[in-house]
Order: structure tokens, then sequence, then C-alpha cells
């Protein structure tokens, strides 16, 4: 007969020594009953639950009283499989699954796939202009809708409620915006290898600026509410340390290496999608903890304001180019259009199919029901998503779907850091420390 074993406690009867059954407001008489023998540590289980442990994550911490001496991760509470599924879609359909995995930044998981799938096609430098100019608005875009709700959670989990209604409302301006341009909320799959899925609709771009109006004004509402705030800034200063060798140490990417004072951000230092033609900066902090991280991603909100702004002033010159590659045998779908039916190939495209070439209708159904093959190789294309480095590792045996997809999601390699922010902190650091890492459990347990 076997037991099935805890890597998280030594083996034991649960009724040797003291067992403590914790709720919410019970924290005092824990530490006055343990307060006696003060050389005993107590195992608690903190998650998995939202809000508080940032997701469903799990945390395994020892206590010395309220200090942490010893803080795990323990994670797979969201597991989905979509990199082994992917592997029985094809190359297009690949992109629906993936888009799932990080949910508060869908364009990033789709991009980074794309961009590999399109590498391996070596069609680079076949994208149309217009295709890359959307690809960079909608993810700008999503990285102030991640961004606010980084903030909005971030704050709600400390007590802040009005940043994070504030923060909500703003996200859902965002949200709004891909709902008018994708028909979707979230989940997208907008980006195709080859393009885009469709052009702008009629009169995104007013909204769009519109858009850009509005949050120059809401964005200083944050910095009023949190930069100078004296409960704020007791909450996060010094919390969750971590310096630039340590970042280094762990592979850490995104906000928290930024917070340290280094300025590495893919879209400069790697760029892809046309990234080296816009103006913006990359914003850096100095203190390397909680307080900088917030305050990196305030900043970074108002440059991608200015990228979405530059995008809006070049989408205006490109009315009615191409978003799709010329290539028939990849841009699919053909033509799409919106009717009162719903999403689908747009009526010129059905009549042409159906009534005029019978070559047409066998390739399209070859495309839509098989998908087009990709040369063997494998590829990898990192792009800097809200939370840091973001890469798929894509490779292909010459076939019609992948044979491996696997992501280097960087909330996964980020939650690395969780140990090192919290020992020697209080339980409440724990929390703030998290937040100020992000980490979005989907992406973690893809």
């Amino acid at each position: 007969m076997t037991t099935e074993q805890d890597f998280y406690a030594a083996p034991g009867d649960t009724s040797q020594g003291k067992v403590f059954t914790v709720t919410g407001q019970d924290w005092d008489s824990i530490t006055q009953s343990i307060g006696e023998s003060a050389e005993e540590r107590v195992v608690v289980n903190m998650g998995p639950q939202h809000p508080s442990t940032h997701g469903v994550l799990r945390l395994i911490l020892e206590l010395e009283g309220e200090t942490v001496t010893e803080a795990r991760c323990g994670i797979g509470y969201l597991h989905t499989g979509i990199e082994k599924n992917m592997e029985y879609r094809s190359w297009v359909q690949g992109v629906t699954f993936c888009t799932r995995m990080d949910y508060l930044s869908p364009f990033y998981n789709e991009a980074t796939y794309v961009l590999g799938v399109e590498r391996l096609l070596d069609i680079e430098d076949d994208i149309p202009e217009k295709a890359q100019v959307m690809r960079v608005l909608l993810m700008e875009l999503n990285r102030m809708s991640s961004h606010l709700v980084a903030i909005a959670t971030g704050g709600m989990e400390i007590g802040a409620l009005t940043v994070m209604t504030i923060g909500f409302r703003e996200r859902e301006l965002v949200l709004d915006l891909f709902e008018l341009i994708t028909g979707l909320r979230m989940n997208h799959a907008f980006f195709r290898p080859g393009g885009v899925a469709q052009d702008l609709p009629p009169g995104a771009l007013d909204e769009i600026r519109d858009f850009i109006a509005l949050m120059k004004k809401r964005l200083p509402e944050y910095a009023a509410l949190c930069n100078a705030n004296p409960i704020f800034k007791g909450r996060l200063e010094g919390v969750g340390h971590l310096d630039l060798a340590g970042c280094l140490a762990l592979g850490l990417t995104g906000p928290v290496l930024r917070s340290t004072g280094y300025a590495w951000d893919l879209r400069k230092t790697q760029p892809y999608c046309g990234y080296e033609d816009y103006d913006f900066e990359v914003q850096t902090w100095d203190t390397a903890d909680s307080y900088g991280r917030f305050r990196i991603r305030l900043n970074e909100m108002w440059e991608s304001l200015r990228i979405v702004e530059q995008c809006a002033d070049r989408l205006a010159g490109l009315e009615g180019a191409p978003v799709m590659v010329g290539d028939k045998k990849i841009a699919w779908p053909s033509q799409l259009a919106i009717g009162s039916d719903g999403m689908g190939n747009s009526l010129d495209h059905i009549r042409h199919i159906m009534g005029e070439s019978m070559e047409a209708l066998i390739h399209h159904f070859k495309l839509v029901t098989e998908g087009f093959r990709v040369p063997a190789g494998q590829a990898y294309v990192p792009i800097e998503s809200p939370r840091g480095e973001l890469g798929a590792h894509v490779v292909s045996d010459g076939g019609t779907r992948p044979f491996r997809a696997h992501f280097r999601d960087p909330s996964f390699t980020n939650l690395q850091a969780t140990s090192v922010m919290s020992e020697g902190g209080m339980v409440a650091d724990v929390i703030v420390a998290i937040a100020s890492i992000d980490p979005v459990m989907g992406g973690v347990d893809r």
C-alpha cells in the first residue's frame, strides 16, 4: 500500500501537535496561542481564491507570528492544455487557442504565435503595412487595458476600492473598441498568419480619437489618487524588493525588471511589427519595489496612448489598403463582411466561389477544412507583452498543423520571484508583492 506524497509538508499524522483552523478574523487568537512557543512555525495555505492571490494561485506560507519565513507557489488550478490542443488544429485555428492563454492580453498571445508562423512561411516582408499598423494599434490598446486591470485589482487587494472602480471603468472603454474592431471583447483570434482577419469598420478611427481625448483627461486621476497618497505609498514602498541581479538570475522581464532602472523593452531592443517607426520612451524606475512597478505601468499607459495616436494618424492615410497578404494559398479567411446575420464571407466572395469559379471553390474548401502547409523548421519570435517577454516556439514538420507550439509566458517566469519578494515580510505584504508581479494564471497554467 502506497501513500500519496505531499511535496509541501513532511509525512505525519495530522493530529500531531496543534491544529489551527483559520478564518478571516482569527489572527489575534492564533498569534496569542503561538506566542508562548515563538520558535514554532505555522504553515498556512493562502488561496487559491480571487481576489487576494491575484487569481487562482495557491501560496504555501510558513509563518512565525505574522512574518513570512518561507513562501512557495502552488500552480495548476487553471490548466487548459492549450499547447497540446494546438497540435490537433490547423495553423490558423491555433490562433483561437493561444488567444485564451493570458486572457488579459489576448492580442499578444496571437501576435507572437502568428509572427512565428510567418517566419516559417518566409512571408515576414510581405505583410501589408495596414495589417502591421492595426496589430500595433490593438496591442497598445491591449497594454492599456491590461495595466488598468493590474492597477485596479492591485488597488482592490489593499482596500483602495476607488482605484478599482475607475480602473474597470476605463477598461470597458478599451473593450468597447475591441468589440467594434474585432467583434469580440476578448479571445479575438483576430491576428492571422499573413495579416489580420478584416479591415477597420466605418467610424472606428473617430471612436479611437474620442478615446484618446478622453483618456488624456482620465489618466491623471490615477496619479492624483495614488502617486503621493501616504497610505498607498506606505503599503507599496520597499515591499516586494528585487534588485537587477535578482531579476537577471531568475529571468524576470517587464515592469518588474524595469523597476530596477534597466530599460529593457523588446519594442526598442528587438523591434517587431514596425515598432522602430514609432516615437515612444521606455519607462523605468529606480526603487526596485512594488511602488516603482505601479508607477511604470501608469507611465506606460501614457506611452501606449502616444503610439495609439500615431497608429490612428497612419491608418487615416491607408484607407482601402489590404490587410492580408496577396497569396491566396495563405490568406484565410479570404474576405469577411458583417451582415444582418453576423460575420461571415462577403457576398462577392460567395458569388465568386459558388457561381463563377470551380477552382476557387475547391481551393476555398481545402483551405478551410485542411489548411495551408508550413515548411518544416522552427521559429521563436519574442514580443513585449504587458508582463514581459512573451514568445512562441513554433515547430513545423511540413504539415498543415503545428508539430509543437510552446510558449514562454512571462507570468510563469516572473512568478519565481514570489518567495524572494515575500520572505522576511509580513503576511499583508505578500498580497502587494504578488500584485506587483501581476501574474495571469491562464498564462501560467496554459
